[in-house]
C-alpha cells in the first residue's frame, strides 16, 4: 500500500514546518527561560500565547478536526504529516490549537454535543481562548477495564449529582482549563456498557477540588501537568449530560480512535527528533581516535532506529487511511496495533538517542529522558499495551475462524 499525500497536504506540510522553523523550536528556549523566571511554576509563559497567535493568524489552526466544518476539512491520512511535524516539538501541539486532551474533547463536543453545549463550550476552544481536561481514570480500580469506573452520577430533580475520584487528568490544573468532561456511572443495574455516562463540569462548580499533580518519571510537566481531581456532591444542570445517559461508551469510542492516532502521530515526531539529535551527536563525538558515528554499534542503532520509525509510519498512515474509508470500528485492529508500536517504536528510538549522548542523555539538556518518560508512560495511559494486545488477538482468532469455515 502506497500513500502520497495530497498536493494540498503537501503545501500545508510546507506551511507547518516553516512555522516550526521560524517560531515554534526557538521559541522553546524562550518558554523555557521565561518559566524558569515565574515565581510560579503554573503559570503559562507569555510566549505560548505569541506563538498561537501567529499559527492562528497563519491560518494553521485546529487542523486535527477531520471531516469537520469546524476543522479545515482534512481527513485523518492529510492529517497525519501535520501531527507528526507538530509532535516535533513538546509545545509544537497547543501552538497550532492541536494538543491533547482539548483535541479529543473538542471532537467530542463536534460530534455528541448538542447546539447550547457546542455554543458554551466548543466555540472557546476551537478559538483556543480555554482548556479543558477529560476525567476517567481513577485511583481506586484498574481502570483499563473502563466497567470498572465508580464515580456515580445520580439525578436529583433537575440536576445530577457526582462524586468519585480521577486522576491522571492531563490539564486540569491549567489555570486556562475551564471544562471537566467526566465519565461515571448513571445506572449500574444497567448491561455493562449502558452504565456509563459522560457530563460536562464547569471547573469552578463547588464540590470540584483539583487535589495535586501528579509527577511522571519525576516530571511534573508544570505548566501543564496530570492532575488527581476530587468531586465531592457536585451538582449541575441535566442539560450537562453529553448525548444522553448510557451512552459514555459510545461516546468514547468515537473520542478514542482519533484521539489514539494522533499520540501515535505525534509519537513518530519526536522519534524523528531523537534520531536527528542522536546523528547530530555521533558526528560530533570523538572517542578513542575516531567519530562514534564510525563505530558499528552506533551505526546498526542510526539504522534500526530509520527501519522501526518508517515501518511505525506505514502503519499509521494504513490505520489513517482506513479510518477515512471504512470507518474507525472497521479499523480497530489497526488503531490497536499504532497504539502499541508508536510508543514502542519511541521508547526504543529515545533509548538509543540517550545512550550515545552519554552522561548528557539522562540530564535535561537534551530533553531526550522528559520524552523517553512520554513515550514509556503513552503505553500506560492510552490503554496499556495489554488490553490492545488482546483486542488485536481476538480479532485475528475470528478471522481465522471465519477463513477456516468458509
Amino acid at each position: 500500500m502506497y500513500f502520497d499525500y495530497s498536493n494540498k497536504t503537501k503545501s500545508m506540510m510546507s506551511d507547518v514546518s516553516s512555522f516550526m522553523d521560524e517560531h515554534v523550536f526557538s521559541g522553546e528556549r524562550i518558554f523555557a527561560e521565561q518559566h524558569a523566571a515565574q515565581e510560579d511554576p503554573w503559570d503559562i509563559p507569555p510566549i505560548l500565547e505569541e506563538l498561537k497567535s501567529k499559527a492562528k493568524a497563519a491560518g494553521l489552526w485546529n487542523l486535527f478536526l477531520a471531516h469537520s466544518k469546524n476543522g479545515p476539512g482534512l481527513t485523518n491520512l492529510e492529517y497525519a504529516p501535520l501531527c507528526e511535524l507538530m509532535g516535533r516539538s513538546w509545545i509544537g501541539p497547543e501552538v497550532f490549537n492541536c494538543a491533547a486532551p482539548d483535541t479529543g474533547n473538542m471532537e467530542t463536543l463536534d460530534l455528541f454535543g448538542n447546539a447550547e453545549q457546542r455554543e458554551r463550550w466548543l466555540t472557546p476552544l476551537l478559538e483556543g481562548s480555554i482548556r479543558s481536561a477529560f476525567a476517567m481514570t481513577e485511583p481506586a480500580v484498574a481502570s483499563s477495564d473502563a466497567t470498572n469506573i465508580a464515580t456515580s452520577i445520580v439525578r436529583d430533580g433537575r440536576d445530577y449529582v457526582v462524586n468519585g475520584r480521577k486522576w491522571w487528568s492531563s490539564g486540569a490544573g491549567d489555570k486556562r482549563c475551564e471544562l471537566l468532561i467526566v465519565m461515571g456511572k448513571t445506572d449500574p443495574s444497567a448491561h455493562r456498557h449502558l452504565q456509563q455516562s459522560m457530563i460536562l463540569i464547569p471547573r469552578d462548580t463547588p464540590g470540584v477540588t483539583i487535589v495535586r499533580p501528579l509527577p511522571v518519571f519525576g516530571y511534573d510537566h508544570a505548566p501543564f501537568g496530570h492532575w488527581e481531581v476530587s468531586f465531592d456532591n457536585v451538582r449541575v444542570p441535566m442539560s450537562n449530560i453529553l448525548l444522553g445517559e448510557g451512552r459514555g461508551f459510545e461516546i468514547a469510542q468515537g473520542r478514542l480512535g482519533p484521539g489514539r492516532i494522533h499520540h501515535a502521530m505525534r509519537a513518530i515526531g519526536y522519534a524523528e527528533r531523537a534520531l536527528d539529535s542522536m546523528i547530530a551527536r555521533v558526528k560530533q563525538r570523538i572517542a578513542f581516535g575516531k567519530p562514534l558515528a564510525e563505530r558499528g554499534s552506533i551505526r546498526e542503532n542510526i539504522a534500526w532506529s530509520r527501519i522501526e520509525i518508517e515501518q511505525a509510519r506505514l502503519l499509521v498512515l494504513k490505520a489513517a487511511h482506513m479510518m477515512d474509508t471504512v470507518g474507525n470500528k472497521a479499523a480497530r485492529s489497526e488503531i490497536a496495533m499504532i497504539k502499541v508500536i508508536a510508543p514502542h517504536m519511541a521508547q526504543r528510538v529515545f533509548d538509543r538517542a540517550i545512550q550515545a549522548h552519554g552522561g548528557a542523555g539522562v540530564s535535561d539538556d537534551f530533553g531526550l529522558a522528559h520524552q523517553w518518560s512520554m513515550s514509556r508512560s503513552m503505553r500506560i495511559f492510552d490503554g496499556p499495551d495489554e488490553v490492545h494486545l488482546e483486542a488485536i488477538a481476538r480479532l485475528e482468532l475470528a478471522r481465522e475462524t471465519a477463513l477456516w469455515s468458509a
